[in-house]
């Protein structure tokens, strides 16, 4: 970190630990068959996927997708590029959608667009964090971690540049 730069904690370790168990029970009911194609977009949600699909006691397969849509640093998101698809076969299955962050719905809309392509049974969506903000692209998570003011945030799986990701909280980074 530069000595610029500030990290302010928004939210507690133990704090992402209660909402990610409350978020798998909740899961857990409203799948009671298991059976899931759990796809993770990478790579700010793979710490959030972690843990979440730990606290789950149902059958699933996990895949990942890499979509990159940060040009760096703290600024607005750049073009949006699909970097990797998917493994599994998810036509007729029941597919769970993990992000880390909600922010402009672009990341999320384009991977929701692919998934239903393939014609899933079922589509849902689960966010660790929802900024507060108006978006021109209507996209509606069916679970959210947290909802956030729409400030620039790093840890648990979130990055700038790349680093900060390993931090068990998440921060405010500030450009100073």
């Amino acid at each position: 970190m530069s000595p610029r730069n500030s990290l302010e904690p928004l939210i507690s370790a133990e704090k992402i630990e209660v909402r990610v168990a409350e978020l798998a029970h909740r899961l857990e009911h409203d799948h009671p068959g298991g059976d899931l194609v759990v796809v993770s977009v990478l790579s700010g949600s793979v710490i959030f996927l972690a843990d979440l699909v730990r606290k789950m006691n149902l059958p699933m397969r996990i895949d990942t997708v890499s979509v990159s849509s940060y040009a760096g640093r703290a600024v607005a998101p750049g073009e949006l590029k699909v970097l990797k698809t998917f493994s599994e076969d998810v036509h007729g299955k029941h597919v769970l959608l993990i992000d880390d962050i909600l922010d402009t719905g672009g990341t999320l809309s384009a991977v929701i667009g692919e998934i239903q392509a393939m014609e899933p049974a079922s589509l849902k969506t689960c966010v660790l964090l929802r900024k507060k903000k108006e978006r021109n692209i209507d996209v509606k998570p069916d679970y959210v971690g947290f909802e956030i003011e729409d400030l620039f945030v790093v840890g648990y799986g979130l990055d700038c540049d790349g680093m900060y990701r390993n931090l068990p909280y998440i921060a405010v980074f500030n450009l100073t």
